[in-house]
């Protein structure tokens, strides 16, 4: 195994390994303690921040097992407030006439508890939601009680959505019903004239400009959703012939999500203002302009415009935004609308951590293999390479290594290689390998197999989670996420890893890990595994979609889950929420069996088992009370 050699290792070697002045900033840094620490208002010189180890343990102490999700909502307060203050800011900077008002899309996390804390910290801001099903609908309207605030319907829609959203307009709310698909229109106009209610419409549009990276092509031509250039003008002569043109008061578009460059959000503004401009001019009530989501985060802390990265800030984002439409509205003669962003990953993603802890590990043996006089050639070339390795051909020299190993395993196959001898033809494999490792980190940082050979001799760390269920971005999409040890980090960490989850799924592991400049690595930096000492990591900026979209593999459920709030004076934190993550009791009764029933099963089977004489009364009993009990339990490890 590679050592990383720097002596004395402080908390500020770690914070570059880790690379959390990028990512974490300003909520994330490392104490003196070696710990993570959390500021859910953002660091200064008066805040130390929570220490995430400590919380882990005193969560423990309560008696919540881990693996756990920690969510921090003084976290989402301040998004909120930082997005809405930097409108504010380009707002008055430009001098713009128009107002500014964000609206939460439901879809990125729709836990109860968070969507409430949205509409509360909110408030101030007349912040309100999005909603992009019925679901969604409901769950907005039961909620959603900001005077002033915007509710933007968006989706696919049928009778019952527009029937819903149109009488909630009844209620006070500022319900916008936007067009996805051309039949919408039809339904919406028989449903207002049925209920005698004047919708407020919106058209979301096929713009030509386009997102970047994974969903740049969520927009476009071929997008999924919106309406194109002429169907947005049937629209117009649709809503004209109702005599209904007034209704149409909003332009919606998207570019996709994490944009990591503001120049592509420029182009997007530009071209949809001046489609606002030309509806306007129709004869629309134009006064909206809803430029949905796209506002990035930085996964990976190396502000670029690598599709882990986010090239621009908050700041840069508004003025832009602000500024183009004022410009292309001056240019057009129209007055400027209402902004509005759906920004839902920007909002999210910092409140939430994942935390686990290491149940085991797997290394890879390597062990002085001594000189012998090796009858097979392969043995005795093997030796001959471990002697001559050198920083000039080290390239050269794996690849003849791994060639060496094919050829052996064939003549293993064939007959003609031993047993004995391919037990020490592995034995030396795996000591060249570890040496091409320690020559390419000592000479040539730079070496194209430093990743390679990192990554192949990488340690499996086994945690208590599931890829699947907690981080499913990290398994679809191959979505890198902060991932670090939450403590020991005045250590040196003298292990690289992969982590491999609970499911007995091949997949079930990740094995990219950020990395300089928007790379990634294929290995992470950890620390010697003690089976007797806790080692705890962190999954960080996981709250936006990871939630909802996590599946139940191998039936492992929703994790503990834990609101933790400051305190008044910013001393100290609350336990404010503890969800129980769910039983195995539950996760059955999600595919169809009944606790009970199965209860009932065991019992016939163990009373058969009895009469045959193959079981004993007491190990009827010790079955039968185990079965019981793992029902009630926590689908994880303990």
């Amino acid at each position: 195994m590679v050592t990383l050699t720097r002596s004395p290792w402080t908390v500020q070697d770690s914070a570059k390994l880790y690379r959390i002045g990028g990512w974490g900033d300003p909520y994330f840094h490392i104490n003196e303690a070696g710990h993570v620490a959390v500021a859910p208002q953002g660091f200064d010189r008066r805040s130390k921040g929570i220490d995430l180890y400590a919380l882990v343990r005193d969560l423990q102490a309560r008696g919540v097992q881990l693996p756990m999700l920690i969510r921090f909502p003084d976290i989402v307060a301040d998004r909120i407030k930082r997005l809405c203050s930097s409108f504010q800011q380009a707002i008055d900077r430009f001098g713009y006439p128009g107002v500014y008002r964000g609206v939460y899309p439901v879809k990125v996390n729709q836990q109860r508890h968070l969507v409430e804390e949205v509409v509360k910290h909110g408030r101030d801001y007349a912040f309100g939601l999005e909603a992009g099903s019925k679901p969604e609908l409901l769950i907005a309207l039961a909620t959603l009680d900001t005077p002033g605030s915007l509710l933007i319907c968006n989706g696919y829609k049928d009778r019952d959505y527009i029937e819903t959203a149109l009488l909630s307009r009844q209620m006070g709310q500022e319900t916008i019903i936007v067009l996805e698909r051309m039949h919408e229109l039809t339904l919406v106009l028989e449903v207002a004239q049925q209920l005698g209610i004047r919708p407020v419409i919106g058209v979301r549009a096929k713009l030509a400009a386009q997102g970047m990276g994974r969903w740049g092509s969520s927009a476009g031509d071929r997008a999924k959703f919106g309406l194109t250039i002429p169907e947005i003008l049937e629209v117009v002569e649709a809503l004209r012939a109702a005599g209904m043109l007034e209704c149409l008061q909003l332009l919606h578009y998207h570019i996709g999500s994490q944009v990591a460059a503001v120049s592509v959000h420029g182009r997007a503004v530009r071209e949809a203002t001046r489609l606002f401009a030309e509806l306007a001019h129709l004869g629309a009530s134009m006064c909206y302009l809803d430029m949905g989501g796209g506002l990035g985060i930085d996964y990976d802390g190396s502000q670029s415009t690598a599709a882990t990265s986010q090239s621009y800030t908050l700041e840069d984002y508004a003025l832009t935004l602000v500024q183009t439409v004022l410009t292309t509205c001056q240019e057009n003669h129209v007055t400027p609308p209402t902004l509005i962003t759906e920004s839902g990953r920007a909002l999210m993603s910092h409140q939430s951590v994942l935390v686990m802890d290491v149940m085991g590990i797997n290394q890879v043996t390597v062990e002085p293999v001594p000189e012998i006089a090796a009858e097979h050639p392969i043995v005795q070339a093997f030796q001959d390479l471990l002697r001559q390795i050198s920083p000039e051909t080290l390239v050269a020299d794996f690849r003849y290594a791994q060639d060496l190993k094919e050829q052996a395993l064939r003549d293993f196959t064939a007959g003609s290689l031993t047993m004995g001898e391919r037990a020490v033809m592995e034995r030396l494999f795996w000591n060249v390998c570890a040496e091409l490792q320690r020559v390419a980190h000592s000479s040539d940082p730079t070496s194209p197999i430093r990743e390679e050979l990192d990554h192949l001799l990488a340690s499996i760390y086994y945690c208590n989670f599931s890829v699947f269920q907690s981080v499913p971005d990290s398994w679809a999409i191959d979505q890198v996420f902060p991932i670090m040890p939450i403590h020991r980090l005045d250590e040196e960490p003298e292990q690289r890893g992969i982590l491999a989850d609970l499911t007995c799924d091949s997949d079930g592991k990740i094995a990219h890990f950020i990395g300089e400049n928007g790379h990634t690595h294929a290995s992470l930096p950890l620390h010697t595994w003690d089976p007797d000492q806790p080692y705890i990591l962190g999954v960080f900026l996981g709250g936006a979609y990871q939630e909802i979209l996590g599946d139940l593999h191998n039936l492992f459920g929703d994790t503990n889950a834990v609101h933790i709030q400051l305190n008044p004076d910013g001393e100290g934190y609350r336990v404010v929420q503890v969800v129980k993550g769910d039983t195995v009791s539950e996760v059955l009764r999600y595919v169809q069996y009944n606790s009970e029933d199965l209860l009932e099963r065991i019992h016939h089977a163990t009373e058969a088992a009895l009469q045959a004489k193959r079981i004993s009364l007491q190990e009827a009993y010790s079955l039968q009370s185990h079965f019981e009990h793992n029902l009630r339990a926590y689908t994880y490890l303990r």
